[in-house]
């Protein structure tokens, strides 16, 4: 590198800090790696699945804040907007109403442009193969290209997941069946997470990566690392938050975690997320207008500069981390922290939680 350039990166770096320059640039990816655009909204490669999704991915949880007919409305906007990928969940919504939905709209759309992923919470074989069995039907379709563990927190259901009886078995089976084409997990803690991809060759992993978290605590960062050892691809959920809901602040959206707004906050945020290495694509709040907001924002998608995580490492200073209770009780970076108020068990709660 010549001097000039050295000394350049060095200046728009100077906020660093404990970082450091080299820690700095080392997490971050080396090439915008997008290989084709489908109405503006670029794509990537899903890791080892070799298929081309969209970087921004559809929240099913929105669903709940729908009837059928805007469902219909919102999910064939979305695929017009260049989305592709699709994720949803039996917790999502009341009674399985955001499955429920999706179901009829995606039969709109045509099954192979599609990437759909669906998840389980069961950790036994028998309790994982109902619910795929179920969540198939009610998204009128023969197979899934992403099965996924649901909500990791703890290393005691890793090890349920994973013991004799347990739901990688009908995994497994599931894809043998072609049922399912690739496997998957989303955790909620480092702890549940690390120990998961030690434990098996998962195609993706879905955790929270957001700039609010990853410079106030690093949380997020030893995941990147041993998904990257895994060949795992990496899903960012809370790509655009701004971590807890500070005390005096005012909420401007009945939602359990604040969320970036303006267009110069939704591109910074994800600009972030999207650049870190193993990132493939980011899984928005569950609300229509900030998918719109993301895909909007995601159109224009390049790599984050140095400046422009130095804005967000000034941005996190005012943010609260999230997570903290759910990293604690998976024995995780944040073991001695106090916990958050908001429930024990978030996708289990109909309607208001994600």
């Amino acid at each position: 590198m010549k001097r000039r350039t050295f000394l350049r990166l060095v200046g728009s770096s100077a906020g660093a800090g404990a970082l450091g320059l080299e820690r700095l640039m080392a997490d971050f990816k080396v090439s915008n790696d997008i290989v084709g655009r489908v109405a503006g909204l670029p794509r990537r490669i899903m890791g080892r699945t070799q298929r081309e999704v969209s970087i921004i991915g559809f929240p099913g949880l929105a669903l709940m804040r729908l009837d059928q007919t805007e469902t219909n409305r919102a999910v064939k906007e979305a695929f017009e907007m260049g989305v592709n990928y699709f994720d949803n969940a039996p917790a999502y919504g009341k009674d399985g109403e955001c499955e429920i939905k999706m179901g009829p709209a995606l039969k709109a759309l045509e099954r192979d442009k599609l990437f759909l992923g669906c998840k389980t919470k069961a950790r036994d074989a028998e309790g994982a193969r109902k619910e795929l069995e179920r969540s198939l039907q009610r998204h009128q379709t023969d197979h899934f290209d992403l099965y996924q563990m649901h909500h990791l927190v703890t290393v005691d259901e890793v090890e349920k997941a994973f013991g004799p009886g347990g739901a990688i078995e009908a995994f497994l089976k599931a894809r043998e069946e072609g049922k399912i084409r690739w496997i998957g997990f989303s955790a909620h803690s480092t702890k549940a997470a690390v120990t998961a991809l030690e434990k098996f060759n998962f195609d993706t992993a879905m955790f929270p990566i957001s700039f609010a978290d990853y410079y106030l605590r690093d949380f997020g960062k030893a995941v990147l690392d041993a998904a990257e050892k895994r060949g795992s691809a990496v899903v960012a959920i809370k790509a655009m938050s701004m971590g807890s809901w500070p005390e005096g602040v005012q909420r401007t959206r009945d939602w359990w975690y604040r969320t970036t707004e303006t267009p110069e906050e939704v591109s910074l945020a994800l600009r972030f997320s999207l650049s870190l290495k193993g990132v493939v694509a980011g899984i928005p709040p569950s609300y229509t207008e900030l998918l719109t907001k993301a895909v909007t924002a995601a159109r224009t998608y390049q790599p984050a500069t140095a400046a422009d995580r130095d804005q967000l490492r000034e941005m996190s200073k005012k943010c609260e981390a999230l997570f903290l209770r759910e990293d604690k009780k998976g024995d995780g970076l944040a073991a001695n922290l106090p916990g958050l108020p908001y429930p024990e068990h978030v996708h289990e709660c109909p309607g208001h939680w994600a």
